[in-house]
């Protein structure tokens, strides 16, 4: 099992939260099952669940706090394989087809059973943050979200696609990006599902100077991304969803994305004036290895740092 562990404070960094989003990896055998009850923790979390047997019996998700349970197919189902319950009523289904997506209340206890192989994705979403964005937005708390089963939501689809890679992999997502994933998802779960009681005003102001200084501040003394959403936004008075909104409209990017073109600039600049070697780069620059630098430098420059450095020393000093 893969799980992004909580960050580590330093004497900088505003103490974080205890409830870290995280992700997990759960592969399967043949001989491993799940319990009767799978519990899930009380913050976001995603969980890639994986099984070649399918469940020999029927499991039922439990939240300790109000929450939705978000799930995506990756693979296709028959029809005859696929049984999920509500408040134990059996909900009528077809065939699952890959990346459809069911949006169920964890107050209904969910409860569910494969009986062939299968990978899903699970999103645990609680309603905190779900309350937050939409007074943030301006449409109050949200009591109640639609019920759906093998929806075809294309959002939740391609957003599931773009955290794939990243699931169980050593180049695991901060707790930054994730709460900025969480961000986009709950949003977009409030306006598709939420049943909202008028018509959304977000703000559209950007951050104050000192705001702007103080966020800048606090992302650059941590660069490798160990640091929550909701510690930032706390630094300047606002909540996470504000500040999201505000920050993007101040800097032209989310914090995570503004993140990752720092990491990116700082590290020319130790390519270009130092001799360092590029795993040295890489690990000061806050990435976790040599390979997921390579990687972002690549899509983010349009050539490798090793090729951009040779191609640095070159014009500047000519054989």
């Amino acid at each position: 099992m893969e799980k992004n562990g909580s960050p580590q404070g330093d004497k900088k960094t505003p103490q974080t939260s205890p409830e870290a989003p995280f992700t997990t990896f759960i592969q399967l055998d043949g001989n491993s099952s799940l319990p009767s009850q799978f519990r899930v923790p009380g913050t976001f979390t995603i969980t890639r669940l994986q099984s070649p047997a399918g469940l020999p019996d029927r499991i039922t998700k439990i939240s300790p706090v109000p929450a939705l349970l978000v799930s995506i197919s990756l693979k296709s189902l028959p029809s005859s394989s696929y049984q999920v319950w509500t408040s134990d009523k059996l909900i009528p289904t077809s065939i699952v087809h890959p990346f459809r997506s069911n949006v169920i209340d964890f107050d209904s206890q969910p409860s569910c059973w494969t009986g062939g192989a299968f990978d899903y994705v699970h999103y645990s979403v609680p309603r905190k943050g779900l309350d937050d964005i939409a007074e943030d937005l301006g449409v109050g708390r949200v009591s109640d979200y639609r019920l759906v089963v093998l929806e075809d939501d294309l959002v939740v689809a391609q957003i599931t696609k773009s955290i794939l890679p990243f699931l169980g992999q050593n180049d695991r997502l901060s707790v930054l990006a994730l709460d900025q994933f969480s961000l986009i998802l709950g949003a977009h779960l409030l306006q598709r599902y939420g049943v909202l009681q008028k018509t959304a005003r977000p703000s559209k102001g950007g951050l104050a100077p000192w705001q702007k200084r103080r966020a800048s501040e606090l992302l650059h003394e941590n660069m490798h991304g160990r640091i929550r959403l909701s510690d930032i936004a706390r630094e300047c008075g606002l909540s996470v969803s504000h500040f999201a909104r505000a920050f993007k409209s101040s800097f032209g990017a989310s914090a995570h994305h503004w993140l990752i073109q720092h990491r990116i600039d700082h590290a020319k600049e130790l390519l270009s004036q130092t001799g360092m070697s590029l795993i040295d780069i890489a690990i000061q620059s806050g990435f976790n290895d040599q390979a997921a630098f390579t990687r972002t430098f690549h899509q983010l420059v349009g050539v490798s740092p090793g090729r951009w450095r040779r191609h640095r020393t070159t014009r500047h000093f000519p054989a």
